[in-house]
């Protein structure tokens, strides 16, 4: 029994570092290198308007190649 006690106390500290980690690290999380773009697909939802992030991302491409755009 003691030693199940001191695994699950080992795991809550180990959690609790982590939190403590985040909080004071300020960055948003990211995802893996691989993720969905990695399986060929170019859209990760079914939307029909893009999210804030990836209509930046999609201007930004289109100002490069002389494109303008209008919302």
């Amino acid at each position: 029994m003691k030693t199940i006690l001191l695994t699950f106390g080992l795991f809550l500290l180990v959690i609790f570092g982590m939190a403590l980690g985040y909080i004071f690290s300020k960055r948003a999380i990211k995802g893996s290198c691989g993720g969905i773009s990695a399986l060929g697909m170019e859209k990760a939802c079914d939307c029909d308007k893009p999210c804030d992030t990836l209509q930046k991302k999609l201007d930004k491409e289109k100002q490069s190649s002389g494109i303008t755009v209008d919302h």
